[in-house]
């Protein structure tokens, strides 16, 4: 019995280290999250009259999270969306002045805190958004591509050694200047700035 005791606790302390040593070399997580940008209500207020509104947003996002230790790692966040841009008097029916397509690749730095069963972090780092596939409604409208900032607050709920739950919650700052071309004049500093809020699953390897 002794010795079927001293093995059995050799066995075990083998396999405590060995799955430490495998969770230490685990140095990225893949997450696949679903969505929901909400940019602001108003987006550009160039008159008293009328504002310009950007519709909202429900989307699949991947990202890809590198550990430099077990608390410091970069995310790459990739995902893209399609909204309505519309022309929102104070008064009367809003007009719709087209939709646009936005890919916003993602570059955050992020602080992890590895705790029992549940990883929360923050993150902030810096975006360059990308708008193709523009179809006018009334006006031939083009958008000027922009760099912007990050901000993030999230975590990752453990069901398993390898596999866990994703709460995220992002903010970007984004600004862009949109041309129509007629008649000829440019809206400058259209805020996007969206909140976007995600809930994916995750695996760690």
């Amino acid at each position: 019995m002794l010795m079927g005791a001293l093995l059995l606790a050799g066995f075990a302390t083998f396999a405590q280290s060995k799955t430490a040593a495998k969770s230490d070399d685990q140095k990225w997580k893949v997450r696949l999250r679903v969505i929901t940008v909400i940019p602001p209500s108003s987006s550009y207020d160039y008159s008293s009259t009328s504002d310009i509104t950007i519709s909202k947003a429900v989307v699949p996002e991947l990202d890809f999270t590198y550990f430099f230790t077990k608390n410091l790692a970069a995310e790459l966040i990739l995902g893209t969306t399609k909204h309505t841009v519309k022309l929102k008097p104070n008064s009367g029916t809003a007009t719709e002045l087209g939709k646009v397509w936005l890919l916003p690749p993602t570059l955050n730095l992020q602080y992890h805190i590895p705790l029992k069963g549940v990883t929360p972090y923050i993150g902030a780092g810096i975006n360059y958004t990308i708008f193709y596939g523009a179809k006018d409604q009334a006006l031939a409208l083009s958008y000027k591509n922009k760099v912007g900032f990050s901000t993030q607050i999230g975590a990752d709920f453990a069901i398993s050694d390898k596999w866990f739950i994703n709460v995220d919650i992002k903010k970007l700052f984004l600004k862009t200047d949109v041309s129509v071309k007629a008649p000829a004049v440019t809206l400058q500093d259209v805020k996007i700035n969206p909140f976007i809020i995600g809930v994916g699953i995750g695996t760690r390897f």
